[in-house]
């Protein structure tokens, strides 16, 4: 007598984006901290932040928030694609999402190499003469641009991991809930970007 019995495969959708759905929410309270200890210290030193956001280029960072939007565009028309079972268009638009992506970090790194090259960097000579509020903002600049771009690189990283299932047809019109969450990731990470880009380059 045979007992062995065969189980299909268990997909649980709602289990994958409520989960999808906590991580972003710990995504969110990680970047809440980080913005109201960015507001404390703009309220306790505002001339030494308005200065300092002089220093960043505002056109730099609208070219940025216009990349970011337009990518968070692609991402979803992507996951409309899949559901009118239109491979090919699917990778089109999530290859256009990790170039923006892309392009977005190069834009990142120049303005990075910009102030670094200018010397202005924590631990600099140059910063360790300005002023305590100078120090913070540059501490915070620094840190949440970069964290932000950390969360850009392993986003790619995940669109790429599902652009790969998607051209191996194991996520097709009626299974795509990891491309959409892929979706949700992404749009978190412009929505990120959409509270750092007035802080630090409009708020002066």
């Amino acid at each position: 007598m045979n007992d062995h019995v065969h189980i299909d495969e268990h997909r649980d959708d709602e289990g994958a984006k409520t989960g999808m759905w906590i991580f972003i929410f710990t995504e969110l309270l990680l970047f809440g901290g980080l913005f109201i200890v960015y507001s404390v210290y703009r309220y306790l030193n505002p001339l030494a932040f308005h200065l300092a956001a002089h220093e960043l280029s505002t056109f730099t960072g609208t070219i940025n928030t216009v990349i970011l939007l337009v990518s968070s565009m692609t991402i979803a028309m992507s996951i409309s694609a899949i559901q009118y079972k239109n491979k090919k268009l699917t990778l089109i638009l999530m290859g256009v999402t990790l170039f923006l992506a892309f392009l977005f970090l190069v834009n990142k790194y120049f303005e990075w190499s910009g102030k670094i090259s200018h010397g202005i960097y924590p631990g600099s000579t140059i910063l360790q003469e300005a002023s305590r509020g100078e120090i913070l903002f540059f501490g915070l600049y620094y840190t949440m641009t970069g964290l932000h771009a950390l969360h850009i690189i392993i986003g790619m990283a995940f669109i790429g991991y599902v652009m790969r299932l998607v051209a191996k047809d194991k996520i097709q019109h009626d299974n795509f809930i990891i491309l959409e969450n892929s979706g949700l990731y992404w749009h978190l990470v412009d929505l990120i970007w959409i509270f750092l880009f007035p802080l630090f380059y409009l708020i002066t």
